[in-house]
């Protein structure tokens, strides 16, 4: 489907709740499991929201606004919500998430993107050039993407109790792209 700003906008607005309805008050055996050794768990998924909306959208926007290809972007720390979110509950990291996401969607509908914006080029440390709706069409990737996570996560806890059904639940046939 083409890039339209205010259909992901419409996404971008919903994530946050969306996250906050499935994991809220959910007892700690859903959310501090992880998947194995060496994969995130859901509250590390929503330090990573957090991080990336601090870190990562509105200043690449703002780049490429500002400089375009001239000036790339900072690289971004995939793994900082380790010490970011460290000591924080999940609870307060879903009303950080909330808060963050509705600031940086002020600050994106502030910009006022015309048609011309969605021309700009970026460029990124790692991908090279790099479009503004490029940028904007994967920050609502990245959300789904992170959704995804936490359903896989989540589905991993039953793995074993699910019995002969795991053939039919694809959740559970997910290799674990998402991390």
């Amino acid at each position: 489907m083409p890039f339209n700003l205010e259909e992901t906008i419409a996404l971008l607005t919903r994530t946050p709740a969306t996250f906050d309805a499935l994991l809220r008050d959910l007892p700690e055996t859903w959310t501090l499991r992880n998947e194995g050794e060496n994969t995130w768990n859901v509250s590390d998924v929503v330090g990573h929201l957090n991080y990336g909306e601090r870190t990562d959208w509105i200043p690449r926007i703002r780049r490429i606004l500002e400089f375009g290809e001239s000036k790339p972007f900072e690289p971004f720390d995939r793994f900082a919500q380790t010490r970011e979110s460290a000591g924080k509950s999940l609870a307060q990291l879903l009303d950080a998430f909330a808060e963050l996401r509705a600031e940086n969607l002020h600050q994106l509908r502030s910009f006022n993107l015309q048609a011309m914006d969605f021309e700009r080029r970026g460029r990124h440390p790692a991908l090279g050039t790099v479009t503004m709706p490029e940028l904007l069409s994967t920050w609502a990737a990245h959300d789904l993407t992170h959704l995804h996570q936490v359903s896989r996560i989540m589905a991993h806890q039953y793995r074993e109790q699910v019995g002969p059904w795991t053939k039919f639940l694809g959740v559970l046939q997910c290799s674990g792209h998402s991390q």
